[in-house]
């Protein structure tokens, strides 16, 4: 069974979905909403977006549904979804480590995934932050909308939809890690090009190379050579 819920507002849909499971016990649970007040992106930073502009959506899926390990969740999720906006947009979608999608230099949507046991079932609760329609992002310079960078102007219902329903049909779907990788690779932005990072608090230039399967960003910096990151060990500026 197969449910899809959209609240008017709520603070974040990954805990509201946790709320609704003793409600509906579906196995493939979704919730939406255009109001969400205290969203989360990944390791604590923050997540907020203008109300009836854009979009919060989380899904819950059962952890024995995926064929791949737990590491290659949130790659598979971000492979899944590019090719999801890619479609919807045509245009290139790249994602950039580690968890958020990018059209034309700017962020357009972030990934939270978390592992919630309940009632004696793990599940991964996927949350997906998406600017729809928003234009002004004050000094978020780094930000953009799916409308600012394509000039498509969605419904929002509508565009939740297809998302589950794309989400639905692919997100289990069996995959090789070995092509996740390569997919992810293969959209990873920034890869091959001079960009400059922050790495302990100072500014240095380097070159993306590749992601790994455990989830490590390798860099060739211009002062210490090739190293690996995990996530908030670099930072890249651009």
């Amino acid at each position: 069974m197969s449910t899809l819920i959209f609240l008017e507002k709520c603070t974040s849909t990954n805990d509201e979905i946790l709320r609704h499971f003793t409600l509906t016990r579906s196995a493939h649970l979704a919730i939406y909403t255009f109001n969400q007040t205290r969203g989360r992106g990944q390791y604590g930073n923050s997540w907020n977006l203008s109300v009836n502009q854009n979009l919060a959506f989380s899904m819950a899926l059962p952890v024995d549904q995926f064929t791949i390990r737990d590491q290659f969740i949130n790659f598979r999720t971000a492979e899944v979804l590019a090719n999801f906006l890619a479609i919807m947009t045509k245009s290139t979608v790249e994602i950039k480590w580690p968890n958020d999608l990018i059209i034309q230099n700017k962020k357009v949507a972030g990934i939270l995934i978390e592992k919630k046991n309940i009632d004696g079932i793990s599940y991964f609760i996927i949350g997906i932050g998406l600017n729809v329609l928003q234009t002004d992002f004050q000094d978020l310079k780094k930000a953009g909308s799916l409308f600012t960078q394509t000039g498509i102007s969605f419904q929002l219902h509508d565009f939740a939809k297809e998302l589950y329903e794309y989400l639905m049909e692919n997100l289990t779907k069996k995959a090789s890690e070995d092509n996740i990788l390569k997919e992810i690779n293969h959209r990873l932005f920034r890869k091959d090009k001079v960009s400059v990072f922050s790495h302990h608090e100072m500014r240095q230039n380097g070159i993306i190379k590749n992601v790994d399967e455990e989830g490590f960003l390798w860099v060739e910096l211009e002062n210490d050579g090739l190293k690996k990151f995990y996530h908030k060990e670099i930072e890249l500026l651009y």
